[in-house]
Protein backbone atom coordinates (compact mmCIF):
# COMPACT_ATOMS: atom_id res chain seq x y z
CA UNK A 1 0.00 0.00 0.00
CA UNK A 2 3.20 2.35 -0.04
CA UNK A 3 2.40 3.54 3.33
CA UNK A 4 5.88 4.66 4.11
CA UNK A 5 5.54 8.63 3.87
CA UNK A 6 7.11 11.11 1.13
CA UNK A 7 10.17 12.94 1.12
CA UNK A 8 9.99 14.65 4.18
CA UNK A 9 8.26 13.04 6.77
CA UNK A 10 7.90 13.05 10.67
CA UNK A 11 5.66 12.82 13.33
CA UNK A 12 2.89 16.18 13.53
CA UNK A 13 3.02 18.37 17.08
CA UNK A 14 -0.38 17.86 19.07
CA UNK A 15 -2.98 20.94 18.35
CA UNK A 16 -6.16 21.53 20.44
CA UNK A 17 -8.82 20.55 17.83
CA UNK A 18 -11.40 23.29 17.72
CA UNK A 19 -15.02 22.30 16.76
CA UNK A 20 -17.19 24.86 15.32
CA UNK A 21 -20.22 25.23 16.42
CA UNK A 22 -22.47 25.53 13.25
CA UNK A 23 -26.10 24.72 12.35
CA UNK A 24 -27.16 21.15 10.77
CA UNK A 25 -26.79 19.51 7.28
CA UNK A 26 -30.09 19.46 5.21
CA UNK A 27 -28.57 17.72 2.22
CA UNK A 28 -30.23 14.84 0.35
CA UNK A 29 -28.84 12.21 -1.40
CA UNK A 30 -29.67 14.02 -5.15
CA UNK A 31 -28.44 17.46 -3.41
CA UNK A 32 -25.32 19.10 -4.63
CA UNK A 33 -22.73 20.26 -1.83
CA UNK A 34 -22.99 23.94 -2.52
CA UNK A 35 -19.57 25.94 -2.62
CA UNK A 36 -17.73 27.71 -0.11
CA UNK A 37 -18.03 31.55 0.32
CA UNK A 38 -14.81 33.48 0.12
CA UNK A 39 -12.64 33.25 3.74
CA UNK A 40 -12.62 35.69 6.04
CA UNK A 41 -9.90 35.92 8.86
CA UNK A 42 -11.69 35.66 11.52
CA UNK A 43 -11.56 31.58 11.99
CA UNK A 44 -15.24 31.51 11.09
CA UNK A 45 -16.67 28.93 7.89
CA UNK A 46 -18.44 30.76 5.49
CA UNK A 47 -22.07 30.34 5.63
CA UNK A 48 -22.65 27.17 3.24
CA UNK A 49 -19.96 24.77 4.13
CA UNK A 50 -20.99 21.66 5.43
CA UNK A 51 -21.46 22.22 8.62
CA UNK A 52 -22.31 18.56 9.98
CA UNK A 53 -21.24 17.43 12.94
CA UNK A 54 -22.90 19.99 15.67
CA UNK A 55 -26.48 19.17 14.51
CA UNK A 56 -26.74 16.11 11.65
CA UNK A 57 -29.88 15.70 9.89
CA UNK A 58 -32.62 13.48 12.19
CA UNK A 59 -33.41 9.96 10.98
CA UNK A 60 -37.07 9.34 10.18
CA UNK A 61 -39.04 9.03 13.66
CA UNK A 62 -41.17 6.07 12.81
CA UNK A 63 -40.35 2.72 11.07
CA UNK A 64 -40.88 2.82 7.41
CA UNK A 65 -43.22 0.60 5.79
CA UNK A 66 -42.23 -2.52 5.72
CA UNK A 67 -38.81 -2.27 8.07
CA UNK A 68 -37.61 -4.72 10.10
CA UNK A 69 -37.14 -2.80 13.49
CA UNK A 70 -33.92 -3.58 15.87
CA UNK A 71 -33.97 -3.11 19.32
CA UNK A 72 -31.59 -1.37 21.45
CA UNK A 73 -32.38 -3.87 24.76
CA UNK A 74 -31.27 -6.62 22.79
CA UNK A 75 -27.79 -7.29 22.19
CA UNK A 76 -26.80 -8.69 18.97
CA UNK A 77 -30.05 -7.48 17.24
CA UNK A 78 -28.86 -6.01 14.33
CA UNK A 79 -26.33 -8.98 13.77
CA UNK A 80 -28.75 -11.24 14.53
CA UNK A 81 -31.78 -9.77 12.26
CA UNK A 82 -29.39 -8.82 9.17
CA UNK A 83 -28.89 -12.87 8.75
CA UNK A 84 -32.27 -13.96 9.56
CA UNK A 85 -33.83 -11.32 6.55
CA UNK A 86 -33.51 -11.89 2.89
CA UNK A 87 -31.37 -9.21 0.84
CA UNK A 88 -32.75 -5.65 0.24
CA UNK A 89 -34.01 -5.87 3.93
CA UNK A 90 -35.00 -2.38 5.26
CA UNK A 91 -33.72 -2.31 8.89
CA UNK A 92 -35.03 0.71 10.87
CA UNK A 93 -33.11 1.29 14.26
CA UNK A 94 -34.84 2.56 17.30
CA UNK A 95 -33.38 5.14 19.58
CA UNK A 96 -30.74 4.15 22.00
CA UNK A 97 -27.53 2.45 22.33
CA UNK A 98 -27.46 -0.73 19.76
CA UNK A 99 -24.76 -3.31 20.93
CA UNK A 100 -23.11 -6.37 19.30
CA UNK A 101 -22.19 -9.67 20.35
CA UNK A 102 -19.16 -8.64 22.95
CA UNK A 103 -16.49 -11.14 20.37
CA UNK A 104 -14.18 -8.43 18.87
CA UNK A 105 -15.03 -10.07 15.79
CA UNK A 106 -18.43 -10.03 16.23
CA UNK A 107 -19.83 -7.46 13.25
CA UNK A 108 -23.10 -6.51 11.02
CA UNK A 109 -22.51 -8.67 7.86
CA UNK A 110 -25.34 -7.29 5.46
CA UNK A 111 -26.82 -8.78 2.27
CA UNK A 112 -27.29 -6.98 -1.28
CA UNK A 113 -29.34 -4.37 -1.33
CA UNK A 114 -29.88 -4.16 2.74
CA UNK A 115 -30.80 -0.44 3.98
CA UNK A 116 -29.67 0.60 7.43
CA UNK A 117 -31.61 3.87 8.66
CA UNK A 118 -31.26 5.23 12.33
CA UNK A 119 -33.68 7.32 14.30
CA UNK A 120 -33.60 10.07 16.08
CA UNK A 121 -30.91 9.11 18.70
CA UNK A 122 -29.60 5.61 17.10
CA UNK A 123 -26.32 4.87 18.12
CA UNK A 124 -24.21 1.54 17.50
CA UNK A 125 -21.61 1.28 19.91
CA UNK A 126 -18.56 -1.12 19.69
CA UNK A 127 -17.95 -0.81 23.43
CA UNK A 128 -14.37 -0.34 22.80
CA UNK A 129 -14.39 -4.58 22.13
CA UNK A 130 -15.78 -4.73 18.82
CA UNK A 131 -13.26 -4.11 15.55
CA UNK A 132 -15.80 -3.75 12.85
CA UNK A 133 -19.66 -2.06 12.50
CA UNK A 134 -20.53 -3.58 9.03
CA UNK A 135 -17.93 -5.88 6.90
CA UNK A 136 -18.27 -8.42 4.36
CA UNK A 137 -18.71 -8.03 0.48
CA UNK A 138 -22.43 -7.52 -0.37
CA UNK A 139 -22.49 -4.51 -2.69
CA UNK A 140 -25.15 -1.91 -2.55
CA UNK A 141 -25.95 -1.18 0.97
CA UNK A 142 -27.08 1.69 2.39
CA UNK A 143 -26.56 3.41 6.00
CA UNK A 144 -27.98 6.61 6.99
CA UNK A 145 -29.15 8.80 10.07
CA UNK A 146 -27.05 6.03 12.42
CA UNK A 147 -24.22 7.13 14.79
CA UNK A 148 -21.54 4.58 14.90
CA UNK A 149 -19.03 4.92 17.72
CA UNK A 150 -16.66 2.72 19.86
CA UNK A 151 -14.92 0.93 17.50
CA UNK A 152 -11.29 -0.49 17.59
CA UNK A 153 -10.60 -1.37 14.34
CA UNK A 154 -6.38 -2.47 13.86
CA UNK A 155 -3.90 0.02 12.31
CA UNK A 156 -4.66 0.66 8.66
CA UNK A 157 -8.61 -0.79 8.60
CA UNK A 158 -11.91 0.54 9.05
CA UNK A 159 -14.99 -0.09 10.98
CA UNK A 160 -17.52 0.78 8.02
CA UNK A 161 -17.70 -1.06 5.27
CA UNK A 162 -14.52 -3.04 6.64
CA UNK A 163 -14.06 -4.88 3.70
CA UNK A 164 -14.29 -2.41 0.71
CA UNK A 165 -17.71 -3.46 -0.34
CA UNK A 166 -18.99 -1.88 -3.72
CA UNK A 167 -21.34 0.51 -4.22
CA UNK A 168 -22.38 1.45 -0.26
CA UNK A 169 -23.71 4.73 0.27
CA UNK A 170 -23.22 6.32 3.29
CA UNK A 171 -25.21 9.43 4.11
CA UNK A 172 -26.38 11.77 7.14
CA UNK A 173 -24.03 9.87 9.66
CA UNK A 174 -22.41 10.40 12.55
CA UNK A 175 -18.75 7.98 12.90
CA UNK A 176 -16.67 9.12 15.37
CA UNK A 177 -14.06 8.03 18.18
CA UNK A 178 -13.13 4.77 16.52
CA UNK A 179 -9.62 3.34 16.38
CA UNK A 180 -7.92 2.79 12.60
CA UNK A 181 -10.37 4.46 9.85
CA UNK A 182 -13.99 5.23 10.58
CA UNK A 183 -14.62 3.99 7.31
CA UNK A 184 -13.54 2.50 4.19
CA UNK A 185 -14.22 2.80 0.62
CA UNK A 186 -14.86 0.52 -2.83
CA UNK A 187 -15.94 1.38 -6.03
CA UNK A 188 -19.11 3.66 -6.63
CA UNK A 189 -19.14 4.41 -3.09
CA UNK A 190 -20.95 7.56 -1.99
CA UNK A 191 -20.43 9.48 1.25
CA UNK A 192 -22.24 12.37 1.72
CA UNK A 193 -23.53 14.42 4.34
CA UNK A 194 -21.58 12.72 7.12
CA UNK A 195 -19.62 13.67 10.38
CA UNK A 196 -16.47 11.76 10.47
CA UNK A 197 -14.77 12.90 13.54
CA UNK A 198 -12.14 12.28 16.00
CA UNK A 199 -11.28 8.53 14.85
CA UNK A 200 -7.75 7.39 15.83
CA UNK A 201 -6.12 7.18 12.21
CA UNK A 202 -8.19 8.30 9.60
CA UNK A 203 -11.92 9.65 9.06
CA UNK A 204 -12.03 7.39 5.58
CA UNK A 205 -9.16 5.21 4.08
CA UNK A 206 -10.04 4.55 0.53
CA UNK A 207 -8.16 1.34 -0.24
CA UNK A 208 -9.48 -1.88 -1.78
CA UNK A 209 -7.33 -4.25 -1.10
CA UNK A 210 -6.38 -6.17 -4.76
CA UNK A 211 -8.32 -3.74 -6.76
CA UNK A 212 -8.85 -0.46 -7.64
CA UNK A 213 -11.79 2.00 -6.63
CA UNK A 214 -13.67 3.64 -9.24
CA UNK A 215 -16.60 6.43 -9.44
CA UNK A 216 -15.91 7.64 -5.98
CA UNK A 217 -18.08 10.55 -4.56
CA UNK A 218 -16.88 12.52 -1.10
CA UNK A 219 -19.44 15.26 -0.69
CA UNK A 220 -20.80 17.62 1.77
CA UNK A 221 -19.24 15.82 5.20
CA UNK A 222 -17.16 17.49 7.70
CA UNK A 223 -14.07 15.55 8.36
CA UNK A 224 -12.73 16.81 11.51
CA UNK A 225 -10.15 15.79 14.48
CA UNK A 226 -9.39 12.44 12.99
CA UNK A 227 -6.30 10.92 13.91
CA UNK A 228 -6.08 11.25 17.37
CA UNK A 229 -3.99 8.16 17.96
CA UNK A 230 -1.05 10.45 16.23
CA UNK A 231 0.49 7.52 13.72
CA UNK A 232 2.88 9.62 12.33
CA UNK A 233 4.65 9.61 16.11
CA UNK A 234 3.91 6.02 16.48
CA UNK A 235 5.66 5.18 13.32
CA UNK A 236 8.01 7.49 12.16
CA UNK A 237 7.43 8.41 8.45
CA UNK A 238 4.70 5.99 8.06
CA UNK A 239 2.52 8.59 5.93
CA UNK A 240 -0.43 6.42 7.19
CA UNK A 241 -2.78 9.27 8.31
CA UNK A 242 -5.24 11.90 7.04
CA UNK A 243 -8.70 13.33 7.51
CA UNK A 244 -8.92 10.85 4.62
CA UNK A 245 -6.45 8.83 2.15
CA UNK A 246 -7.00 7.92 -1.47
CA UNK A 247 -5.31 4.70 -3.11
CA UNK A 248 -5.64 3.78 -6.26
CA UNK A 249 -8.54 5.78 -6.86
CA UNK A 250 -9.74 5.74 -10.46
CA UNK A 251 -12.57 8.69 -10.28
CA UNK A 252 -13.47 10.88 -7.54
CA UNK A 253 -15.50 13.79 -6.85
CA UNK A 254 -14.36 15.81 -3.72
CA UNK A 255 -16.53 18.63 -3.34
CA UNK A 256 -18.37 20.77 -0.59
CA UNK A 257 -16.50 18.71 2.39
CA UNK A 258 -15.17 21.00 5.53
CA UNK A 259 -11.99 19.47 6.43
CA UNK A 260 -10.95 20.84 9.22
CA UNK A 261 -8.56 20.56 12.65
CA UNK A 262 -7.46 17.16 11.41
CA UNK A 263 -3.77 16.01 13.17
CA UNK A 264 -1.76 15.88 10.13
CA UNK A 265 -3.13 16.19 6.26
CA UNK A 266 -6.09 17.23 5.63
CA UNK A 267 -6.50 15.31 1.98
CA UNK A 268 -4.17 12.79 0.67
CA UNK A 269 -3.98 10.99 -2.63
CA UNK A 270 -1.09 8.48 -2.90
CA UNK A 271 -0.24 5.95 -5.35
CA UNK A 272 -1.34 5.82 -8.66
CA UNK A 273 -4.40 7.73 -8.09
CA UNK A 274 -6.25 9.57 -11.59
CA UNK A 275 -9.08 11.45 -12.24
CA UNK A 276 -9.93 13.46 -9.22
CA UNK A 277 -11.48 16.84 -9.03
CA UNK A 278 -11.66 18.49 -5.82
CA UNK A 279 -13.66 21.19 -6.03
CA UNK A 280 -15.43 23.97 -3.57
CA UNK A 281 -14.35 22.50 0.05
CA UNK A 282 -13.05 24.48 2.77
CA UNK A 283 -9.39 23.31 3.74
CA UNK A 284 -8.61 24.35 7.09
CA UNK A 285 -6.55 24.41 10.33
CA UNK A 286 -4.81 20.99 9.57
CA UNK A 287 -1.91 20.55 11.29
CA UNK A 288 -0.16 19.31 8.22
CA UNK A 289 -0.57 19.90 4.02
CA UNK A 290 -4.48 20.60 3.11
CA UNK A 291 -4.19 18.52 0.59
CA UNK A 292 -1.21 16.14 -0.67
CA UNK A 293 -1.16 14.51 -4.42
CA UNK A 294 1.48 12.02 -4.57
CA UNK A 295 2.67 9.68 -7.17
CA UNK A 296 -0.57 10.32 -9.34
CA UNK A 297 -2.42 11.39 -12.46
CA UNK A 298 -4.55 14.33 -14.15
CA UNK A 299 -6.83 15.99 -11.19
CA UNK A 300 -8.90 19.36 -11.44
CA UNK A 301 -8.54 21.90 -8.34
CA UNK A 302 -10.64 24.40 -8.54
CA UNK A 303 -12.76 26.74 -6.31
CA UNK A 304 -11.74 25.54 -2.46
CA UNK A 305 -11.04 28.11 0.22
CA UNK A 306 -7.77 26.83 1.72
CA UNK A 307 -6.68 28.57 4.79
CA UNK A 308 -4.07 28.51 8.07
CA UNK A 309 -2.94 24.96 7.31
CA UNK A 310 0.18 23.10 8.37
CA UNK A 311 1.31 25.77 10.96
CA UNK A 312 2.28 22.53 13.49
CA UNK A 313 4.14 21.09 10.35
CA UNK A 314 5.40 23.31 9.18
CA UNK A 315 6.67 25.01 12.47
CA UNK A 316 8.14 22.12 13.49
CA UNK A 317 10.32 21.53 10.38
CA UNK A 318 11.54 24.79 10.45
CA UNK A 319 12.33 25.00 14.14
CA UNK A 320 14.80 21.53 13.03
CA UNK A 321 16.15 24.00 10.21
CA UNK A 322 15.23 21.71 7.68
CA UNK A 323 14.83 24.14 4.48
CA UNK A 324 12.69 22.09 2.75
CA UNK A 325 9.57 24.50 1.44
CA UNK A 326 6.81 21.67 3.40
CA UNK A 327 3.96 22.67 1.05
CA UNK A 328 0.42 23.62 2.29
CA UNK A 329 -0.55 21.84 -1.23
CA UNK A 330 2.09 19.79 -2.18
CA UNK A 331 2.53 17.86 -5.47
CA UNK A 332 4.79 14.95 -5.40
CA UNK A 333 5.70 13.31 -8.05
CA UNK A 334 2.07 13.64 -10.29
CA UNK A 335 1.42 15.46 -12.84
CA UNK A 336 -0.78 15.14 -16.04
CA UNK A 337 -0.73 11.98 -18.33
CA UNK A 338 -2.51 12.07 -21.54
CA UNK A 339 -2.00 8.60 -21.84
CA UNK A 340 -4.23 7.96 -19.21
CA UNK A 341 -7.91 8.24 -19.66
CA UNK A 342 -9.34 11.14 -17.83
CA UNK A 343 -11.41 14.24 -17.59
CA UNK A 344 -8.74 15.81 -17.80
CA UNK A 345 -5.02 15.24 -19.26
CA UNK A 346 -3.15 17.55 -16.54
CA UNK A 347 -3.15 18.52 -13.14
CA UNK A 348 -5.40 22.17 -12.92
CA UNK A 349 -5.48 24.42 -10.40
CA UNK A 350 -7.48 27.56 -10.47
CA UNK A 351 -9.90 29.67 -8.67
CA UNK A 352 -8.57 28.95 -5.14
CA UNK A 353 -8.02 30.86 -2.45
CA UNK A 354 -4.97 30.08 -0.26
CA UNK A 355 -5.46 32.34 2.56
CA UNK A 356 -2.97 32.37 5.80
CA UNK A 357 -1.15 29.16 5.53
CA UNK A 358 2.75 28.04 5.86
CA UNK A 359 3.84 28.04 2.80
CA UNK A 360 2.09 27.32 -1.03
CA UNK A 361 2.23 25.10 -3.30
CA UNK A 362 5.28 22.99 -3.83
CA UNK A 363 5.77 20.73 -6.99
CA UNK A 364 8.47 18.38 -5.99
CA UNK A 365 9.79 15.50 -8.03
CA UNK A 366 12.19 13.03 -6.03
CA UNK A 367 15.45 12.15 -8.65
CA UNK A 368 15.35 8.89 -6.87
CA UNK A 369 12.20 7.46 -6.41
CA UNK A 370 11.09 5.55 -9.76
CA UNK A 371 10.12 1.80 -10.03
CA UNK A 372 11.98 -0.35 -8.69
CA UNK A 373 14.24 1.83 -6.76
CA UNK A 374 15.32 0.76 -3.29
CA UNK A 375 13.83 4.23 -2.31
CA UNK A 376 10.40 3.97 -3.98
CA UNK A 377 8.56 4.86 -0.94
CA UNK A 378 5.42 3.23 -2.74
CA UNK A 379 7.25 -0.31 -2.71
CA UNK A 380 6.22 -3.24 -5.15
CA UNK A 381 4.07 -0.15 -6.94
CA UNK A 382 4.79 0.82 -10.35
CA UNK A 383 3.41 3.76 -12.33
CA UNK A 384 0.61 3.46 -14.59
CA UNK A 385 2.32 3.28 -17.73
CA UNK A 386 4.43 0.01 -16.85
CA UNK A 387 2.80 -3.11 -15.48
CA UNK A 388 5.85 -5.19 -14.49
CA UNK A 389 7.81 -3.26 -12.30
CA UNK A 390 11.00 -5.44 -13.32
CA UNK A 391 11.00 -4.37 -16.50
CA UNK A 392 12.32 -0.62 -15.05
CA UNK A 393 16.12 -2.09 -14.71
CA UNK A 394 19.46 -1.51 -16.28
CA UNK A 395 20.09 -1.51 -19.65
CA UNK A 396 16.51 -0.94 -20.60
CA UNK A 397 15.64 1.85 -18.24
CA UNK A 398 18.04 4.23 -19.96
CA UNK A 399 16.51 4.54 -22.99
CA UNK A 400 12.83 5.12 -24.85
CA UNK A 401 10.51 4.62 -23.29
CA UNK A 402 11.09 3.66 -19.98
CA UNK A 403 13.52 6.12 -19.38
CA UNK A 404 9.97 8.07 -18.96
CA UNK A 405 7.85 5.55 -17.99
CA UNK A 406 9.24 4.47 -15.13
CA UNK A 407 8.97 7.64 -13.29
CA UNK A 408 5.78 9.45 -11.68
CA UNK A 409 6.33 12.59 -13.11
CA UNK A 410 5.23 16.06 -12.16
CA UNK A 411 4.64 17.80 -15.51
CA UNK A 412 1.82 19.75 -17.13
CA UNK A 413 0.39 21.52 -14.03
CA UNK A 414 -1.44 24.36 -14.80
CA UNK A 415 -1.57 26.97 -11.71
CA UNK A 416 -3.64 30.27 -12.91
CA UNK A 417 -6.02 32.49 -11.38
CA UNK A 418 -5.77 31.56 -7.83
CA UNK A 419 -5.44 33.87 -5.08
CA UNK A 420 -2.26 33.81 -1.93
CA UNK A 421 -2.55 35.48 0.50
CA UNK A 422 -0.26 35.50 3.60
CA UNK A 423 -0.58 38.18 6.80
CA UNK A 424 3.10 36.61 8.62
CA UNK A 425 1.62 38.40 11.67
CA UNK A 426 -1.70 36.30 11.64
CA UNK A 427 0.49 33.01 10.87
CA UNK A 428 3.40 34.43 13.52
CA UNK A 429 6.40 33.60 11.22
CA UNK A 430 9.26 35.55 10.18
CA UNK A 431 10.76 32.60 7.68
CA UNK A 432 10.30 29.48 5.46
CA UNK A 433 6.51 30.24 5.60
CA UNK A 434 6.36 32.16 2.44
CA UNK A 435 6.88 29.90 -0.34
CA UNK A 436 6.08 28.76 -3.32
CA UNK A 437 8.27 26.19 -5.24
CA UNK A 438 9.30 23.82 -8.08
CA UNK A 439 12.51 21.53 -7.40
CA UNK A 440 13.75 18.30 -6.99
CA UNK A 441 16.81 16.61 -5.52
CA UNK A 442 20.38 15.93 -6.96
CA UNK A 443 20.34 12.39 -8.10
CA UNK A 444 22.53 9.88 -6.95
CA UNK A 445 20.65 6.39 -5.88
CA UNK A 446 20.76 3.54 -6.69
CA UNK A 447 23.88 3.09 -8.34
CA UNK A 448 22.46 2.05 -12.08
CA UNK A 449 19.75 5.03 -11.44
CA UNK A 450 19.78 7.23 -15.04
CA UNK A 451 18.77 9.87 -13.34
CA UNK A 452 21.62 10.39 -11.27
CA UNK A 453 22.41 14.69 -11.39
CA UNK A 454 20.32 17.82 -12.10
CA UNK A 455 18.64 16.04 -14.96
CA UNK A 456 15.42 15.82 -13.06
CA UNK A 457 15.57 19.03 -11.29
CA UNK A 458 16.50 21.07 -14.93
CA UNK A 459 13.36 19.01 -16.08
CA UNK A 460 10.73 19.66 -13.55
CA UNK A 461 11.79 23.31 -13.24
CA UNK A 462 12.23 24.10 -17.84
CA UNK A 463 10.85 21.07 -19.01
CA UNK A 464 7.73 19.35 -18.02
CA UNK A 465 5.38 22.14 -18.89
CA UNK A 466 4.76 23.56 -14.72
CA UNK A 467 3.25 26.70 -15.26
CA UNK A 468 2.12 29.29 -12.89
CA UNK A 469 0.28 32.68 -14.56
CA UNK A 470 -2.89 35.07 -14.11
CA UNK A 471 -2.27 34.61 -9.97
CA UNK A 472 -2.73 37.25 -7.40
CA UNK A 473 -0.22 37.06 -5.01
CA UNK A 474 -0.73 39.61 -1.37
CA UNK A 475 2.10 39.42 1.08
CA UNK A 476 5.93 38.92 1.15
CA UNK A 477 5.87 35.66 -1.28
CA UNK A 478 9.31 33.99 -2.38
CA UNK A 479 9.81 31.33 -4.71
CA UNK A 480 12.20 28.07 -4.51
CA UNK A 481 13.21 27.08 -7.99
CA UNK A 482 15.51 23.68 -9.10
CA UNK A 483 16.69 22.70 -5.46
CA UNK A 484 16.41 23.86 -1.98
CA UNK A 485 19.22 26.29 -1.89
CA UNK A 486 18.10 28.53 -5.15
CA UNK A 487 15.84 31.21 -3.16
CA UNK A 488 14.53 33.71 -5.75
CA UNK A 489 11.73 37.25 -5.73
CA UNK A 490 9.11 38.00 -7.80
CA UNK A 491 10.96 39.52 -10.60
CA UNK A 492 13.30 36.95 -11.10
CA UNK A 493 10.66 34.09 -11.17
CA UNK A 494 8.94 36.08 -13.56
CA UNK A 495 12.19 36.76 -15.73
CA UNK A 496 13.68 35.35 -18.45
CA UNK A 497 15.08 32.39 -16.67
CA UNK A 498 12.13 30.65 -15.60
CA UNK A 499 9.14 33.19 -16.94
CA UNK A 500 6.66 31.97 -14.43
CA UNK A 501 3.87 33.60 -13.58
CA UNK A 502 2.90 35.80 -17.06
CA UNK A 503 -0.24 38.03 -16.28
CA UNK A 504 0.34 37.67 -12.34
CA UNK A 505 0.73 40.38 -9.45
CA UNK A 506 2.45 40.90 -6.40
CA UNK A 507 1.51 43.59 -3.46
CA UNK A 508 4.09 42.43 -0.99
CA UNK A 509 2.94 45.25 1.24
CA UNK A 510 -0.49 43.52 1.94
CA UNK A 511 -1.48 41.55 4.79
CA UNK A 512 -4.85 39.85 4.04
Amino acid sequence: MGFRRRHWASAAASSALALLAATGCTSTPDDSAKPADAPSTSGVPSPDVARVCAKPAAGPAKAPAGAVTVDPSVVGDLAAKTKSSPPNTTFWLRPGKHRLDPDRYSQVIPKKGNRYLGAPGAVLDGGKKNQYAFGGDAPDVTIRHLTVQGFVAPHDQGVVNHDSADGWVIEHATIQNNSGAGLMAGARQQVRANCLRDNGQYGMNAYKGGGRITGLVVEGNEIVGNNTDDWERRRDGCGCTGGIKFWAVNGADIRGNWVHDNRGTGLWADTNNNDFRIENNVIEANDGAALMYETSYNAVIRNNTIRRNNWVEGRKYTAGEDNFPFATVYLSESGGEPRIRARTDKIEMYRNVLENNWNGITLWENADRFCNSPANTSSGDCTLLVKKTDRCAKPAIAKPPLYADCRWKTQRVDIHDNRFVLDTSVVKCTVKCDRMAVLSNYGTYPDWSPYQGEKVAQAITHKQDNRWHDNVYLGPWKFVVQDQSRLIDFAQWQGKSYRQDAGSTLDSRAGG
